[in-house]
């Protein structure tokens, strides 16, 4: 048996052999077996999260030599998909065997439906009330720029649908094309590799902690901009590169980092400038830049958690819990926040635009 495991020329790979040994099935053995809703259930989720099975990691563990062998930047003859998986894998994954995985079994079904549809919207809408307002920089120094259903204004809180939805809206052209270059440049391929569902997760998790954050630290401005959702994932995939920097290959890693941050701490400082500069109208409040730093505390907790655990199941580390708590917690302060503080702390506010 131990002859026939070592033959070049043999039928059964290491692994299975000592799958057989351990009492594990292998991954063949269920194919032909029908799936119960459950089963289909767990599929679905695992094709959205782009999760593998623990099937498969019992093969890694077991010892997959071909898969250890095999260098990606060892394969010839690659189309131009192909090398562009190659380089996501690369870009976004620290651990070789997770960048081999992921080429083999990539199939971009689904797409990263998630990213680009926002991202499309965010377009859609930005036109439509460039068009209606005449304006296309700096937006927000028009005096009818408020008048809509979308943007997060504290004199209208309690329309709950705004914590949310101000995404859709940017104070500018500029504000517009900083980040719809960085939701396609990371989040796009970040959600090609961990799937919509948690990449969803971090983006949304960043817009509500940076409205809720701006309500509690600057309670009198209105919020806009998709910098909340977009900080989230930036400076989670930073801090990822960071914590695994032996493990990454991106090429020019270090020089890419420092151009991310510069990139970053421009746009934050165009935020800064705007919300303290004069407004045009006396009862109007430039946006507060309060989102950027609730997305980027979001990204370095949650965020790094859900990036870090590519091939694990999240509820399976104590950590997330820890940080999903310090989340929740954080929103349930926020909330009561915003019932209460106004009026104890007598803050008077404008009437809505």
């Amino acid at each position: 048996m131990e002859q026939e495991d070592t033959e070049p020329g043999s039928s059964q790979s290491p692994a299975s052999g000592s799958s057989e040994r351990d009492g594990i099935v292998e991954l063949e053995s269920s194919e032909g077996l029908p799936l119960g809703t459950e089963d289909h259930w767990k599929v679905f989720f695992d094709q959205m999260s782009n999760k593998r099975s623990n099937s498969f990691r019992h093969a890694i563990h077991l010892g997959n030599r071909r898969l250890r062998a095999n260098s990606l930047l060892e394969e010839t003859g690659l189309t131009i998909s192909q090398r562009f998986i190659r380089h996501i894998a690369y870009e976004t994954l620290p651990r070789g065997l997770d960048r081999k995985w992921y080429y083999d079994s990539y199939t971009c079904c689904p797409p990263p439906w998630f990213m680009i549809t926002v991202t499309f919207l965010q377009i859609a809408i930005f036109v439509y009330y460039g068009m209606a307002l005449e304006k296309w920089v700096l937006q927000i120094t028009h005096p009818s720029y408020l008048n809509n259903p979308l943007v997060y204004q504290p004199q209208l809180r309690r329309q709950a649908w705004r914590y949310l939805s101000y995404i859709f809206m940017h104070v500018g052209v500029e504000h517009l094309g900083f980040n719809v270059v960085l939701q396609l440049l990371v989040g796009v391929p970040l959600e090609m590799v961990h799937g919509a569902v948690r990449i969803s997760f971090i983006y949304l998790a960043g817009v509500l902690a940076g409205s809720l954050a701006a309500s509690v630290a600057d309670m009198t401005a209105p919020v806009a901009g998709s910098s909340g959702g977009l900080y989230a994932l930036v400076s989670a995939h930073l801090a990822n590169v960071v914590m695994s920097w032996s493990g990454m290959r991106c090429q020019f890693k270090l020089i890419r980092m420092g151009i991310a941050m510069i990139c970053m701490s421009l746009e934050f400082g165009r935020a800064v400038w705007l919300r303290f500069h004069p407004a045009n109208h006396p009862a109007y409040t430039h946006p507060s830049f309060v989102t950027h730093l609730g997305g980027v505390l979001v990204g370095i907790t949650l965020g790094v958690v859900v990036l870090r655990n590519y091939e694990q199941r999240l509820h399976e580390q104590s950590i997330w819990w820890i940080f999903l708590l310090i989340y929740l917690l954080f929103v349930v302060f926020a909330v009561l926040w915003n019932i209460f503080a106004y009026s104890l702390l007598e803050i008077r506010l404008l009437p809505p635009a």
